[in-house]
């Protein structure tokens, strides 16, 4: 095969002269499972000192989850509820030139985390970034009502000095609308700050279910390069593979693997490489050589707390993260929307019948149930990880 192998060189590639900027699906992916090892670490660690360095950079708001936005039933009560939680995480694709020409972000990492009623389970719910839907109306925000993909509800919302809690607010009215769901706590994540956690793990545990190229990095003399205007349709002789086969990766291989797309089912084989990282990382940050290193802990929970953004919903951030300490040792399970490919409709991507009767499953508390009915719904190790087989 030509080319080379990722994890040939251990060095995380890099241009001389210029700054590298790290893959921006992947930016988002990396955050969300962030949370996720927050949520370990703080969830087995348990002390105060470690929370109060998470949360003291947390930026938080409570004006994002109201009656309109699927805020819970629509009424603060300062705790988690008994029952089942759903969480909405938005990945920010944010690119550095943006801020500068007046562009907003895109919510291209949107994940419905639903939280069984025993709090020993977590369903990933990824939502189709290009699914066409109607963006409601806010008048609290001034925009008025429009028809786009889905990600474009977050940059619609932050725009003319809204910031981040105006895009949350938005966003999440669309997707409540959308799916029926109330949520009882929104996370936004960008990368900025953030990219050391990785490195702070060391990496992480990744399968590889079939060969694929990287339309971002070449291989030039055995050294691994980002490749400046790559076709991303073709690969170059000198192509970086990720070949079949499970593996510990490297930070940014593991990054550049949840953002390749061009694979024979495009962005739905990225929301299930994406799954699988979060998954990994998650795994990781439960494992006995980060809880058992306090400064690793620190390390994590430092940089996580910098990027992350919360409306909890009227709940303490340690409340809210202590409360979902069972999240240490639940199940995150992975679940297909849209039968895992494409459903187009004139114009763009839909939502299929079955994915519909997916987000009202969820919004009733309902969807361990649903999903015993419909197995096929659900990603197995197999498909995440057949190339162990």
């Amino acid at each position: 095969m030509p080319g080379q192998t990722a994890g040939s060189n251990g060095k995380v590639p890099a241009l001389k002269g210029k700054k590298q900027k790290a893959p921006f699906w992947a930016k988002a992916v990396t955050a969300l499972g962030a949370f996720l090892a927050v949520l370990s670490v703080s969830g087995i660690v348990g002390v105060k000192y470690f929370l109060g360095q998470l949360t003291d950079n947390i930026q938080t708001t409570s004006s994002v989850l109201d009656g309109e936005s699927g805020g819970g039933a629509g009424k603060e009560t300062g705790k988690l509820p008994d029952g089942a939680i759903n969480l909405l995480m938005l990945g920010l694709d944010t690119r550095e030139s943006w801020g500068k020409e007046g562009i907003a972000s895109r919510s291209d990492t949107m994940i419905i985390l639903h939280i069984s009623k025993a709090h020993d389970q977590a369903y990933m719910i990824s939502i189709p970034r290009d699914a066409k839907v109607n963006i409601p109306a806010d008048s609290s925000l001034g925009t008025s009502a429009t028809t786009d993909k889905i990600n474009g509800a977050y940059s619609l919302g932050s725009e003319k000095g809204r910031g981040w809690t105006g895009g949350a607010k938005l966003a999440t009215k669309t997707v409540h609308e959308v799916t029926g769901i109330n949520f009882d706590g929104v996370v936004v994540i960008d990368f900025d700050g953030f990219k050391g956690i990785l490195e702070a793990m060391g990496g992480v545990y990744m399968c590889v279910d079939k060969d694929v190229w990287s339309s971002h990095y070449v291989v030039v003399n055995g050294k691994v390069k980002y490749a400046e205007g790559a076709d991303p349709t073709s690969p170059p002789s000198n192509a970086l593979w990720f070949k079949k086969g499970c593996r510990e990766m490297e930070p940014w291989e593991a990054l550049e693997f949840s953002r390749i797309r061009h694979s024979s089912n495009g962005d739905y084989d990225r929301q299930r490489h994406q799954q699988q990282l979060l998954r990994a990382m998650a795994k990781k940050a439960t494992s006995s050589g980060i809880l058992t290193n306090p400064s690793k802990v620190a390390d994590i929970l430092a940089a996580a707390g910098s990027s992350l953004k919360m409306d909890t919903h009227g709940v303490k951030v340690t409340d809210f993260l202590f409360g979902l300490k069972g999240l240490a040792a639940a199940d995150l399970i992975p679940v297909k929307t849209n039968g895992g490919t494409f459903a187009g409709i004139n114009g763009g991507e839909g939502i299929t019948t079955a994915t519909e009767d997916l987000f009202k499953a969820t919004a009733e508390d309902k969807l361990p149930e649903f999903l015993g009915r419909h197995p096929e719904m659900l990603i197995s190790d197999g498909e995440s990880a057949k190339a162990a087989s």
